[in-house]
């Protein structure tokens, strides 16, 4: 069975590559929340461990994995966390035998090491944020409730690094 962790909130951006050092991009680390349709991705560090979510994947197939590739080269992570999806009984979900083609198809193409983290309600707390974030205000919520996938990659990430100093 793969390893389980879990996610992450605002954290800073990062110089242009060309400035990133060794412990910078050893402290990267990108984070995936795969869907069939749409990939949430969020980005942290892990020595602040902080992270924030980026604009989700809206690709599926080699679309999905270039734009993977474009992320990759922007931030140059030391590390990858794929949200592990279990049902609430501790069982793995259906869909975890995708998501585990997806965190292998990972490590193959860009050889990084991949964590999978147990993404347990991380699409409640999640829609909670953004429900916390929005207000009442309905325009502002309809904005966040297209970054769910990415507010989710967040949460993951945020416990990935909880459970990596505990």
């Amino acid at each position: 069975m793969p390893e389980r962790r879990v996610s992450g909130q605002a954290g800073a951006t990062h110089p242009p590559q060309s400035r990133i050092s060794a412990s910078e991009r050893d402290s990267t680390v990108l984070a995936f929340d795969f869907g069939e349709r749409r990939t949430g991705v969020a980005v942290g560090d892990a020595r602040l461990r902080t992270a924030h979510p980026l604009q989700p994947i809206a690709a599926i197939g080699a679309a999905r994995f270039r734009a993977i590739g474009a992320l990759l080269a922007e931030w140059r992570p030391g590390r990858l966390v794929v949200g592990w999806p279990v049902s609430d009984d501790g069982r793995p979900h259906p869909l975890a035998p995708r998501v585990e083609r997806f965190a292998r198809q990972l490590e193959d193409r860009y050889g990084i090491q991949v964590v999978r983290v147990d993404e347990r309600y991380t699409s409640t707390a999640a829609e909670s944020r953004i429900r916390e974030a929005a207000g009442a205000r309905r325009a502002a919520r309809a904005g966040r409730a297209r970054q769910l996938d990415s507010y989710a990659a967040q949460l993951i990430l945020e416990q990935y690094f909880d459970e990596a100093t505990a």
